[in-house]
């Protein structure tokens, strides 16, 4: 009978760890026990630690709770936002099942994501692996962009794509970098918004927002961090133990050390990050939690490097500095001043004593085409990007005749000299097919791609990269770019505002007659201003030409600025060999140099 017992007991205890429900385990604990991070998309694969990186485990434990809706996260590049959003996928297929949703900026980083990331956690995770079958097998409902697996499914969209966000409902919703998604997903609307509206049917929603940030103002994760608890990664002083978030003013530049804000003690990296930190909001609010962290918490990126890459951005204009608070510091970017004055290069203007001066070391030109002419501007480019106008010249005609393009193209092959008689000829040019005349355009560019004569195609819009992948049109076969003309003018306003001379981006314009750099020339430079106007609540940057002010000005140096970066010399290796010096001796080497770029 005792036997039977036993059995009967051991019987049971089976039964019972069976049907009994798992461990409540929160996505920290999930990982921590489940997530292997693989070598092809981590520099430390194997067991996933949160401890590696401790201001994680709030934020991830944030997604698992029932009172939390939405959960915000603005930082810097490198501290593990990738892993937060990964992490999170693997808790709900694996612990959690639901129907998910993750949204990047664009259909093809949707598709990088799901190969490049998600497709290698799942096989290299052992409790995910049988979880999503193989994408070869028949009938597997695994694609590329939509993978199923018990009690769910996951979809990975593109913001620029309003058929993969208006799709089925969706409980758990996954926005990568909100700050670089369109103002709209076609005539839609916002994205973050189009799909926020897929998970109303469900109680138990999640929406994560994950960025680093961009323009004061008009940043989609500041606006949403701004409405949140607004906590902050804060360490204990090594000293007094007062808790503080660690900030870029803190930080001594000489021996690299942060001063403590209570007590004024300078303690070194190592030190801080001895102590154990934890998350402190700024203000109430359990349904939704915003998370801000930057670079100095980082457990991959030492503070003396933070520091050198600081000096190195500040050296290298506005444009570095830029990139550098929005991914070291994960902070929004504020212009200092709301617009160029022209008065102010008008008066910048100098005498050249030859064609090009001797700073040169590239030549590159823009070309707009109007109804009644072709307007282009040639621009000589230096080290650190420092910028020469040479000329800016008009050719009177109507451009569906063949005399017009036959001047442009006397001009375009035309040798610029410099003071010591080195000549230079053009080395890109970007003409804009977008307005009048296209067929023209194509035509003239098709046949004379060999001198790096391209079209080009303005889009206006945030998010939109410079420089566009390049494409051919489908009569033609013509090279085409597409420009993305409002970070291309962010660009050329940021260089116009360098005031002192030699430094990186700075602007000269000539004095001389018959340049074309007269007072008409830099009002139609400074036509337009950035402001920040809202769409249906949603904040998005504009640019605005003042009434009755031509443009082309403006234009013309975007397109210049783009032909720069097409043919993307290295400027500054091109100085240290001595393109500029004076010397006989060099010119067969400043002639290799000059065909190389």
């Amino acid at each position: 009978m005792k036997v039977i017992a036993n059995n009967t007991l051991r019987l049971f205890r089976d039964i019972v760890k069976r049907v009994a429900p798992p461990p409540k385990l929160t996505v920290s604990q999930w990982a921590d026990r489940s997530r292997r991070l693989s070598s092809e998309s981590s520099a430390e694969p194997g067991q996933w630690r949160t401890d590696r990186a401790p201001y994680q485990r709030g934020i991830l434990d944030a997604i698992c709770d029932n009172q939390v809706e939405t959960v915000v996260v603005m930082s810097s590049a490198q501290v593990g936002k990738t892993e937060i959003l990964l992490n999170s996928i693997g808790y709900f297929i694996d612990y959690d099942p639901a129907p998910i949703m993750l949204v990047q900026p664009t259909l093809e980083m949707a598709q990088a994501f799901s190969k490049d990331r998600l497709a290698p956690m799942l096989r290299d995770s052992p409790a995910l692996r049988g979880k999503v079958k193989d994408v070869k097998s028949r009938d597997s409902g695994n694609t590329m962009l939509h993978k199923t697996f018990p009690g769910g499914h996951i979809t990975m969209a593109g913001a620029n794509s309003p058929a993969s966000l208006a799709s089925r409902p969706i409980r758990v919703v996954l926005c990568d970098e909100v700050d670089r998604y369109p103002a709209s997903a076609g005539t839609e609307g916002d994205p973050v918004s189009l799909v926020s509206k897929r998970t109303t049917t469900f109680w138990n929603r999640k929406r994560i927002l994950v960025s680093t940030p961009t323009i004061k103002g008009a940043s989609r994760i500041e606006a949403a961090y701004n409405e949140s608890s607004m906590e902050q990664w804060c360490l204990p002083c090594p000293s007094c133990e007062e808790y503080q978030p660690l900030t870029w003013g803190q930080i001594r530049f000489e021996d690299v050390t942060l001063r403590c804000k209570f007590c004024g003690f300078h303690h070194s990296e190592t030190e801080w990050k001895a102590g154990k930190g934890k998350w402190i909001p700024q203000k109430e609010n359990k349904k939704v939690r915003g998370f801000h962290l930057n670079e100095l918490a980082s457990p991959w990126k030492r503070w003396d490097t933070i520091v050198k890459e600081f000096l190195e951005a500040k050296a290298g204009g506005v444009e570095q500095l830029q990139v550098w608070v929005n991914t070291s510091l994960g902070e929004t970017w504020e212009e200092q001043g709301d617009q160029v004055e022209e008065d102010t290069l008008v008066k910048r203007r100098e005498t050249y004593e030859a064609d090009i001066p001797d700073g040169v070391l590239v030549l590159t030109a823009g070309v707009d085409v109007q109804g009644d002419r072709l307007e282009v501007e040639v621009v000589g480019w230096g080290a650190g990007k420092e910028s020469w106008g040479i000329k800016y010249h008009q050719i009177i005609g109507d451009p569906s005749q063949p005399g017009v393009w036959k001047d442009l193209d006397e001009f375009l092959a035309r040798v610029w000299r410099r003071q010591d008689g080195y000549g230079m000829t053009i080395a890109c040019t970007c003409i804009d097919s977008g307005g009048h005349h296209t067929t023209e355009v194509y035509r003239f560019c098709k046949a004379r791609e060999h001198r790096r004569i391209f079209a080009i195609k303005g889009k206006g819009g945030n998010g939109i990269p410079f420089i566009g992948r390049m494409s051919r049109t489908p009569r033609e076969k013509c090279a085409l770019f597409i420009l993305g003309v409002d970070s291309g003018k962010e660009t050329v306003m940021s260089r116009l505002k360098q005031e002192f001379e030699g430094s990186p981006g700075y602007c000269h314009f000539p004095r001389n007659e018959n340049r074309g750099y007269d007072e008409d020339y830099f009002r139609g430079l400074t036509s337009e201003k950035r402001v920040i106007r809202f769409h249906k609540g949603v904040p998005r940057v504009e640019w605005v030409k003042k009434s009755g002010v031509r443009n082309e000005p403006l234009d013309l140096r975007n397109y210049a600025t783009a032909a720069l970066e097409i043919v993307n010399p290295d400027l500054d290796k091109l100085a240290e060999v001595g393109l500029t010096i004076k010397n006989p001796s060099m010119r067969k080497q400043r002639r290799v140099l000059s065909k190389g770029i």
